[in-house]
């Protein structure tokens, strides 16, 4: 005996050969259910015709003109059972072999009576017998329509001996033929059963598995940490995993949603893919969604390598493969900074210390004083470069911990007014929950603060006062914590906001210009992102936006 297994959703199935199959089949009759329900429809509609024909009248009536009363009592009563049969299947109120039997009784006594009262085989009534005991053998055992045949032909063989006691004319050769008929449909109806019950338990079956399938790939597609988007020709979502709904930070139902409205930068650039045969299916892009992080999205078409069709979209948060770029660039960068170090850092310094000397010359003139004065500060600007590449340079993997917000700006406030020699207003915290928590290495989160609480006291002092403040919360959508440095300097305009990231950039005379590259360095290498926003009213917004905060808990487990 075939054993059964137990899929995914718990449910038990059966795989193997045709004869578990079928064995199956015959143990969840659904097959024989299905046909005494049709079967049952079909004796409504031929009761209510025969009670229509003799309640016509006239031309129209043709059978029951021998017997009028019987027929029109048979045929009422016939089609009144009818109706209890639909209920009785409906609800199930007895097992399917109890209600096959029964009905198909009730079939050849009724049938039997109305041939009677209209005059016999003559008035082809018998030939309903056939339809009636060839459906049932579709849905039962081979001894149940055989035994029924037989019933069948004995009451049709009974009904033309009591025609003929009672002076009516008689067709023995015809009943006879009609009761080999009954049982030839009978017996060939059972092969054909055996192959409609394999049939559907196959049927069942592949169902079975393609559901088990379909669950399967959805736990699968649902569980994988790389975000996966699925579109149909039309740009309608038709599948989305977790992973992809919080990357964009979208929530509810999003099947059958055009991705435009979740996210309108990857639908405007799908539009041009699917139009442009230049845009290679591989080609990748970066956005920002929501107030979050950046996104790199991936196309793939789905079956034929067609741009109007299916596709799939692979999304990856930037800041993950921009730490592991991060790895190889502080690589280079250590042998490169190590190699600046022992060539250039020693004549820098005896330079510097050359012109420091000859400043202290008493025959030196004004001009040439201004000239040593040229030499000490690029001398110094060129040690400032080195040390902070090789800053960068040594800086080891990052070591994140959670980290509570709230005091640890406070202990950083204290510590910059005190360094700075600041008053206390001129850094400024803002409402922050007590139980907001970050996850960023501790020396690295107070470097990249330190930066830019540097820069924008020193831009807020150009305006004529000093005010620097910090805020923090969660991006909307997508729950990812965020820390912020307002100041109210002049701002930054927009073809300079996309180069102050870059090394070596800076308006500022003395400036390196590696304090917001760094800064934004150490944020990747702790997988999170360092961003320019423009501040209503005037001034500059530095905004660090932290891990996802379920990463954490699943890299903690």
């Amino acid at each position: 005996m075939q054993q059964p297994t137990t899929d995914i959703s718990g449910k038990r199935t059966f795989r193997g050969s045709r004869e578990a199959l079928l064995q199956r089949a015959v143990e969840e009759p659904d097959l024989t259910w299905r046909v005494l329900t049709t079967l049952n429809l079909f004796r409504i509609l031929i009761g209510a015709a025969l009670l229509a024909q003799f309640l016509a009248g006239g031309d129209l009536r043709i059978f029951g003109e021998r017997m009028p009363t019987l027929f029109a009592a048979t045929a009422s009563v016939y089609f009144v059972l009818a109706i209890v049969f639909s209920l009785s299947l409906r609800q199930r109120w007895a097992p399917v072999g109890i209600q096959a039997v029964s009905q198909a009784l009730a079939d050849i006594a009724a049938i039997t009576l109305l041939m009677y009262a209209s005059g016999g085989m003559d008035s082809g009534l018998g030939g309903l017998l056939v339809v009636f005991i060839g459906a049932i053998s579709l849905a039962m055992p081979i001894q149940y329509p055989a035994t029924l045949a037989a019933v069948a032909t004995l009451f049709i063989l009974g009904e033309e001996f009591v025609l003929q006691l009672a002076g009516g004319l008689s067709n023995y050769p015809a009943a006879g033929i009609l009761g080999a008929i009954i049982f030839g449909i009978a017996l060939a109806a059972r092969p054909l059963a055996r192959r409609i019950q394999a049939s559907e338990a196959l049927a069942l079956q592949f169902g079975i598995d393609l559901k088990n399938l379909s669950e399967l790939n959805d736990y699968i597609v649902q569980h994988l940490r790389e975000s996966i988007v699925v579109i149909d020709a039309d740009d309608t979502i038709r599948l989305i995993n977790s992973s992809a709904m919080q990357l964009l930070g979208a929530s509810g139902e999003l099947r059958d949603r055009p991705l435009a409205e979740i996210t309108s930068s990857i639908g405007d650039y799908i539009d041009r893919w699917r139009l442009d045969d230049s845009v290679s299916s591989h080609a990748e892009f970066q956005m920002t969604t929501g107030e979050g992080a950046q996104v790199t999205a991936h196309l793939a078409p789905l079956g034929k390598v067609d741009r109007n069709g299916p596709v799939l979209i692979f999304l990856e948060d930037a800041s993950l493969m921009n730490a592991r770029v991060q790895q190889s660039k502080l690589a280079s960068l250590g042998r490169l900074s190590a190699s600046i170090a022992h060539e250039i850092r020693n004549p820098v310094g005896a330079m510097s210390h050359a012109a420091q000397l000859l400043a202290e010359a008493e025959s030196m003139t004004d001009d040439d004083r201004r000239l040593t004065e040229i030499i000490q500060t690029h001398s110094s600007r060129i040690s400032s470069i080195i040390e902070n590449v090789l800053q960068l340079s040594r800086r080891e993997a990052s070591q994140p911990e959670r980290l509570a917000l709230k005091p640890w700006l406070r202990d950083f406030q204290a510590e910059f007014l005190r360094t700075h020699e600041l008053q206390e207003g001129e850094l400024a915290i803002g409402d922050i929950a007590d139980d907001l928590e970050v996850r960023m290495d501790r020396t690295h989160l107070r470097q990249v603060m330190w930066n830019l609480c540097d820069n924008a006291v020193k831009y807020a002092s150009e305006t004529g006062g000093i005010l620097v403040e910090l805020s923090a919360g969660r991006v909307q959508g997508q729950g990812r914590p965020y820390l912020e440095v307002l100041d109210s300097g002049l701002g930054v305009d927009a073809a300079t906001a996309d180069k102050i990231f870059e090394p070596f950039y800076t308006e500022r005379l003395g400036g390196t210009g590696l304090g917001l590259y760094i800064s934004r360095e150490l944020c990747e290498l702790n997988h999170a992102t360092l961003m320019y926003l423009d501040r209503p009213g005037g001034g500059s917004i530095f905004r660090i936006v932290f891990a996802d905060p379920d990463r954490w808990a699943q890299e903690d487990e």
